[in-house]
């Protein structure tokens, strides 16, 4: 057997190396299928309306927002045995993104790695779906003309240095500011970047279903991954009939909730989906 070392590792990619070692964290996993014609046309009838570009993943990530506001007891992270709670509802939504010349190789296929960096909305719960879809849209316009973000210019560092002083500065940072709460933004940190859940979107890669391994250094109790939206067949009236479903893959720190609060927001889910006018307004 031969190997060889990767060269033009992108940031990310050498940022997930170094991060997880063998499993023995208390991830669990769930996966939440919801039929989405309603929510589809709901987004269609936004976009009429307000001329943003809204998609499934913004009312996803104000779907989960409205969840952990209805159960606050989730909305935290474990510190040295301790349970610590956020004071609002922040959602992290992960955005791949390419410069110029790296969209063009992704095109010819020569180069087939993203990088991943992305942008939270403050209080999301509190933020219609267009204001979210707006707010991510300024954000992003800005992360891929310049690499205008704190997660991006942190990544942006973290990549010229060796792995294992990485995986040192990581958990370093970590531990000062969710354990011993020192104000990292003096040294050019963001605060707590993350936020409550973060979203991913892996349908736009055309996967059905995927689940997210929890980051330990970004203390998010809660991972939502995007599949991507497909035709299923569906029981009306004793007749089977086509239906649009989306897969959630879930993925969530055991130490802060449980099966009771997965079940609560799934089904919070499901009739947000159901009744998105409703839900959403």
């Amino acid at each position: 057997m031969s190997f060889h070392r990767a060269s033009k590792v992108p940031a990310w990619r050498k940022m997930a190396l170094v991060t997880w070692g063998a499993p023995h964290g208390p991830t669990a996993y769930g996966t939440l299928e919801l039929e989405c014609d309603r929510a589809l046309a709901y987004i269609d009838a936004l976009r009429a309306k307000s001329g943003e570009k809204v998609t499934l993943t913004h009312l996803v990530g104000k779907a989960a927002a409205m969840a952990i506001a209805a159960a606050p007891e989730v909305n935290g992270f474990a510190s040295m045995g301790r349970l610590m709670l956020r004071d609002s509802v922040d959602v992290f939504f992960q955005v791949a993104f390419f410069d110029e010349k790296e969209r063009a190789a992704a095109r010819d296929g020569t180069r087939r790695d993203a990088n991943l960096a992305g942008a939270k909305v403050t209080r999301t719960d509190e933020k219609s779906v267009v204001d979210i879809a707006r707010e991510l849209r300024e954000r992003a316009s800005a992360l891929r003309e310049r690499g205008d973000a704190p997660t991006a210019r942190v990544a942006r560092t973290m990549s010229r240095l060796p792995g294992p002083i990485v995986s040192v500065a990581t958990r370093a940072a970590a531990f000062l500011s969710y354990d011993l709460g020192v104000d990292m933004q003096k040294l050019g940190l963001p605060d707590d970047p993350f936020g409550s859940c973060m979203v991913t979107n892996v349908g736009v890669f055309g996967i059905r279903e995927g689940h997210a391994p929890l980051i330990p250094y970004a203390r998010v109790p809660i991972i939502l991954t995007l599949g991507a939206v497909r035709d299923a067949p569906a029981v009306e009236d004793g007749k089977v009939v086509a239906r649009k479903v989306v897969t959630i893959g879930v993925a969530f720190d055991h130490r802060v909730m449980d099966g009771y609060h997965a079940g609560v927001m799934g089904k919070l889910f499901a009739t947000s989906f159901a009744n998105p006018e409703a839900a959403f307004g």
